[in-house]
C-alpha cells in the first residue's frame, strides 16, 4: 500500500511513518524541513503548496498536522479543507490525527468532553478549534475521510502494549475505567485502519487496552 503522512516530523506523524514502514507499506514523509522519519520517500512542501498530483498515486493519506499556537488555531479547519479539496471525487482515503475533546461523554450525544467542568482550560481553544474541523469534515460527502480520536490522556511517552480498544462517538474506557493511549499504540490504530479501511466518513477513537 502506498501512505504518505503530512506532519510526518511531529511526534504523532513518526510513529505513524515508523509503524507503516515496519509493516512494509510503501510510504512518503511530507515535510518543511530536513527528514526525521524512516519514509523511504519524501515529499518537501508546505501543506498548503500541495496540489492534487502530489497526491494522487496513494491508496491513504494521514494527516497528522498540528498546531497549538491560538494565532493558528484557524489552520485546523483552512489545511483539512485544502486537503479534502485536493482529494474530492478520487478513491484515496484520507485518514485524520483528530481530538478527544469532541468526543460525547452521554448517549444523547449533547455533552463533550471539552464540556466537562474539569477540562482544562488551556486546552479549551485547542478543543474547540478542532472540535470545529471536524463538523466541517462530516460535510465532506466528497471525500472517504476516516476521524480518529486518541482518549483523552493523549501520552507520547506511555510504554507501547500493542492493544487498543476501538469505539465510535462516545469517550470510552478501558477495563481500568481509563481513557488513555499512548502515541506508539494510536499509531497501530491508526495503521489498522489505513489497511481495513472499515469506517469511511466515520469518526472512531481508541482507547489503551
Amino acid at each position: 500500500m502506498k501512505i504518505c503522512v503530512i506532519g510526518a516530523n511531529g511526534k504523532a506523524g513518526t510513529l505513524i511513518v515508523r509503524e507503516a514502514v515496519e509493516r512494509g507499506h510503501i510510504v512518503t514523509a511530507v515535510i518543511r524541513g530536513e527528514n526525521r522519519t524512516n519514509a523511504q520517500q519524501v515529499i518537501q512542501k508546505d501543506l498548503f503548496q500541495l496540489t492534487s498530483s502530489d497526491l494522487r498515486e496513494f491508496d491513504v493519506v494521514i494527516d497528522a498536522f498540528g498546531t497549538w499556537a491560538e494565532e493558528t488555531l484557524p489552520l485546523h479547519s483552512t489545511s483539512l479543507k485544502h486537503l479534502c479539496d485536493l482529494l474530492s471525487g478520487t478513491d484515496t482515503r484520507l485518514l485524520v490525527v483528530g481530538g478527544a475533546g469532541s468526543l460525547y461523554v452521554d448517549s444523547e450525544h449533547t455533552s463533550q468532553v471539552k464540556d466537562e467542568k474539569d477540562f482544562p482550560k488551556a486546552f479549551l481553544p485547542l478543543a474547540q478549534a478542532m472540535g470545529k474541523a471536524l463538523d466541517e469534515l462530516r460535510l465532506r460527502k466528497d471525500v472517504r475521510w476516516t476521524y480518529l480520536s486518541p482518549a483523552a490522556d493523549f501520552q507520547a511517552d506511555r510504554k507501547r502494549t500493542g492493544k487498543y480498544l476501538l469505539g465510535g462517538e462516545e469517550l470510552t474506557l478501558n477495563c481500568k475505567g481509563e481513557s488513555a493511549i499512548s502515541y506508539a499504540d494510536y499509531a497501530i490504530a491508526m495503521v489498522d485502519e489505513a489497511e481495513k479501511g472499515n469506517h469511511i466518513r466515520q469518526r472512531i477513537s481508541v482507547v489503551q487496552a
